[in-house]
């Protein structure tokens, strides 16, 4: 099945680490099958305490767990603050026990305790102090935790010179960063609303008046000006809920500078991400100003559906995450490329969930109905096929690494290569798989799988990472010439 020894596996593996911890907020009783909240009789527990008691319980948790954290008391009084209308109006308490009420809202969560797997790569912003031949990574992680919930993390490494790998200690407390107001798009409002065909006078009027950048407030204020005769309208409230609704998905955080970005974790911070952040394909793009920046694609699990959202970062500090609209965009798995083509912004698709797809961003922010690529045909691949990540960029063409499922539901990779200027047009592939799981990479999670989310070319060859089995992740160095001349035109 396999194309020969084209893909070689490099030495290192990144494995869960159960010590890389959050805090969540934590309310006793919603963990139970029959929710019933027991906050206020907790509270009223830790008010029975005295002074010594409570300064003694405080004092040993911020021992027991300082470490662990980065700047715990400030968790602390946050999350007595998301619980403090519990406290009786006429009780004062004192900060230590506003502390200690927020110690006993918090638990940790072991953002990997189940998995690491599903990586991408991409140059790092900072390459200063490298030896000929090297290039600092970054490769971004899909870390899974208790209840199958998915976060985002980060490691880094260096490649070269030759096939030389390091990838970098990746201990420390880790943060989930600081939320920011968001300012919402409007283009990217008007085409949620397409998406649901929510077009009517109300709509219209208000994307009239919003600013092209706009907050919560700015939207308040634009719909209190809203004419008489249209705030009287019967679909105007729902109307206007179905607008809050399509902005709820945007939102923004950021991390310290002096916070290394192996210790940054993006944490679901919207509905529609509240059981998972999964599958970040990171790419890094070149602007029409020639400074790069980071994108990435990933799949935002609410519980009952997906949809794919995008990432934005100039940095890798500051990140904002926004919904994708249009057809495309329905499913899970959109990579983009790395740059315009023929003045079209383009990305990878599987819109209808099992066949490789190409889609185009249109003037209203929306991604069309895919043009379909690459179907399954071949053994090891007849159940579906994906990308594995943003195409590469080659002197040869596009390449696009690829998955598909064959038997057993077992995944194993592949490549094709797209046209340079035309990227609809597939003009070799490669007749086998690229890289399927060995024997040691056959157990875990998901067992039975190898899986990336992006790689990239370093001193002409491919490095991918790749997940095997959901469960932990491996590398591996592919010389590109050895890998377009084992390619044949399309059958």
């Amino acid at each position: 099945m396999t194309s020969g020894d084209l893909a070689t596996r490099l030495g290192p593996t990144l494995t869960p680490d159960p010590r890389r911890v959050i805090i969540k907020f934590f309310v006793p009783g919603e963990d139970a099958a029959l929710t019933r909240t027991r906050a206020a009789a907790l509270i009223d527990r830790v008010m029975l305490l005295d002074d010594d008691e409570t300064t003694e319980m405080l004092q040993m948790t911020l021992r027991r767990f300082g470490g662990r954290h980065h700047d715990l008391e400030a968790t602390f009084a946050h999350h007595h603050d998301l619980v403090r209308h519990r406290v009786p109006r006429d009780v004062d308490l004192s900060p230590r026990a506003r502390l200690l009420v927020g110690a006993y809202f918090s638990h940790e969560y072991a953002v990997e305790a189940a998995a690491v797997c599903n990586p991408s790569m991409v140059p790092h912003p900072d390459q200063s102090g490298l030896r000929p031949g090297q290039l600092r990574v970054v490769i971004s992680l899909r870390q899974i935790g208790e209840g199958h919930l998915s976060s985002i993390g980060f490691t880094t490494a260096l490649l070269g010179p030759g096939s030389d790998l390091i990838v970098s200690d990746r201990s420390g407390t880790l943060s989930i960063g600081r939320r920011h107001r968001t300012h919402h798009r409007r283009d990217l409002l008007a085409a949620g609303l397409s998406d649901e065909a929510w077009d009517n006078e109300v709509t219209a009027t208000m994307l009239a008046s919003l600013p092209e950048r706009f907050d919560d407030d700015d939207f308040e204020q634009v719909l209190g000006q809203l004419p008489v005769d249209l705030l009287t309208r019967t679909t105007t409230q729902r109307t206007v809920e179905e607008m809050r609704r399509a902005t709820r998905p945007d939102s923004a955080v950021a991390f310290p500078a002096d916070l290394p970005l192996h210790r940054r974790v993006l944490w679901p911070g919207t509905a529609a991400e509240s059981n998972g952040m999964e599958d970040a394909r990171f790419v890094q793009v070149v602007g029409d100003d020639g400074r790069p920046s980071y994108r990435a694609t990933y799949t935002a699990y609410d519980g009952r559906h997906i949809r794919s959202h995008l990432i934005e970062s100039d940095d890798l500090r500051h990140f904002t995450f926004t919904p994708m609209r249009g057809p495309a965009a329905v499913n899970k798995g959109m990579a983009l490329f790395p740059r315009s083509v023929g003045g079209r912004s383009l990305a990878l698709c599987r819109s209808d969930g099992e066949t490789i797809g190409l889609t185009t961003l249109d003037g209203h922010n929306r991604w069309q109905r895919p043009v379909p690529l690459y179907v399954p045909r071949r053994g090891w691949e007849l159940i579906q096929v994906g990308n594995c990540g943003s195409p590469i960029e080659t002197g040869f063409g596009w390449l696009v690494l690829m998955h598909g499922v064959g038997p057993m539901r077992d995944y194993a990779m592949g490549a094709f290569l797209l046209d340079s200027d035309e990227p609809h047009r597939v003009i070799a592939e490669l007749p086998g798989a690229l890289l399927a799981s060995a024997d040691g990479e056959r157990d875990g999670y998901v067992p039975n799988v190898v899986y990336s989310c992006g790689g990239l070319l370093h001193d002409d060859a491919v490095w991918l990472a790749y997940g095997a089995s959901d469960t932990r992740i491996g590398f591996a160095r592919v010389p590109v010439a050895s890998l377009i001349g084992a390619m044949r035109p399309p059958r």
